[in-house]
């Protein structure tokens, strides 16, 4: 309570010097990212370097694989729905020049426990995707060397298991660092992976002779609650969009920026979950490079370009986490704890990827409860709380609505059969 207090008076003298200083604002030139540069940052948060990364195109063609053809119609209607709570995310901002980051309007809305479950939400899914990643790498780097095994302490450890370990180490050193400028650096490349991921698919399929061939299988319904919670997954950016529009120089421009880039990414999946239906059919595994023949260039490119972006990223996705944690603790400023703090994280992702190392299916898991919750049902919500005119019957009413209810029956369907298929191969 008495966090909350003094959480609530701070955010009530910013109002106050917002106030005294909004007539030298709008004189000052402005400042901020540009149109074309937000655009950018919106593709890494939706299918480059951000949260998706190249897991969400990876698996796209395994989700059209579990749903069948029709089921290509709920990925355009997923990123519809997702592109539209978008928007309401940007005029939630509207409602208060303070409004920065998707936590603030978490607390504008509820309080500070709206600011609380949203930030909840927010680092339990960043959590989930460093375990993909360990995971990502495990299975492709056994792919491309099999059978290989280390000796740890007189202990045998071969396979996924021992390519999660070594991943562990490398990336390890990397989330020391207080500064992530340089590895931010070389992140920005997520946008070009993903191209080049599409790229290699369709030269495999086309000029290495796999070819496509059409499947018959138009429907399964035991396989959509699946198929849907992984294209969820795909349109998980919604945690970044406030930053991106709070950082632009026409903010006014945002819609728009949403619109390139949910136009752009679903371009890319569709294209992705086409080729590689196309080309394995319902032997499609979790993640369609574990599908490629080998021995082939196009193949060794599209892993390693696999592989690098995990290694690159996966301090800067758990960086928040450690920052929050860190904030909270009693010796902020000691390195040592922040080292161990960060060290034991690591840890924590290591046993979750040995113990459910299953890609698929944890993807699902995040997908319909993590994102639908951060990127459906939160912002609806959030709206509606701030927004009292949205509250009255009319069609803007009736479609978020809609969505709610969407959103909840994914959710719902979604994360009982994740966990039911993790428990099951558990």
């Amino acid at each position: 309570m008495w966090v909350y207090e003094r959480h609530k008076m701070d955010f009530t003298k910013a109002e106050k010097l917002e106030s005294q200083n909004e007539v030298q604002q709008q004189q000052q030139p402005t400042k901020g990212t540009s149109f074309f540069r937000t655009c950018f940052n919106g593709l890494n948060a939706l299918s480059g370097s951000s949260l998706p990364l190249c897991v969400g195109i990876l698996s796209i063609p395994y989700a059209l694989a579990q749903g069948g053809w029709l089921s290509l119609f709920l990925l355009f209607l997923v990123a519809v729905l997702c592109w539209y709570t978008g928007l309401l995310l940007r005029r939630c901002m509207d409602t208060h020049p303070l409004i920065k980051t998707y936590p603030d309007i978490g607390e504008r809305a509820f309080g500070y426990k709206g600011r609380a479950v949203v930030s909840v939400f927010m680092y339990v899914e960043l959590y989930l995707v460093a375990v993909e990643f360990l995971i990502l790498e495990g299975d492709n780097l056994d792919n491309l060397f099999p059978n290989t095994a280390f000796k740890v302490a007189g202990l045998k450890i071969r396979g996924k298991q021992a390519f999660v370990m070594l991943t562990s180490l490398i990336v390890l050193p990397t989330t020391w660092l207080k500064s992530l400028a340089l590895l931010a650096y070389v992140s920005a490349g997520g946008v070009l992976a993903s191209f080049i991921l599409v790229i290699c698919i369709f030269w495999v399929g086309a000029v290495d002779k796999v070819g496509f061939h059409e499947n018959d299988l138009d429907l399964n319904w035991r396989g959509m609650p699946i198929a849907i919670s992984m294209f969820a997954f795909c349109y998980c950016g919604h945690a970044i969009f406030p930053t991106l529009c709070s950082s632009m120089k026409d903010r006014s421009k945002f819609s728009k920026v949403l619109l390139v880039c949910f136009i752009t990414s679903t371009i890319n999946y569709g294209s992705m979950a086409v080729m590689g239906y196309l080309m394995f059919g319902e032997h499609l595994k979790s993640q369609v490079t574990l599908n490629l023949p080998i021995k082939k260039m196009s193949t060794k490119i599209a892993i390693y370009t696999t592989l690098i972006n995990p290694l690159t990223k996966y301090a800067i996705i758990t960086a928040p986490i450690t920052t929050a944690i860190e904030e909270k603790s009693l010796f902020r400023n000691s390195r040592s704890l922040s080292i161990l703090i960060r060290t034991a994280l690591v840890i924590s992702t290591v046993i979750v990827a040995l113990t459910i190392p299953f890609f698929g299916y944890v993807m699902a898991f995040i997908g319909s409860f993590l994102s639908v919750t951060a990127s459906m049902l939160l912002p609806c919500l959030c709206y509606l709380k701030l927004n009292k005119a949205a509250r009255k019957m009319g069609l803007e009413l009736i479609i978020i609505v809609a969505i709610l209810v969407a959103g909840l029956f994914i959710g719902v369907v979604g994360t009982f059969t994740s966990i039911k298929q993790i428990v099951k191969h558990l």
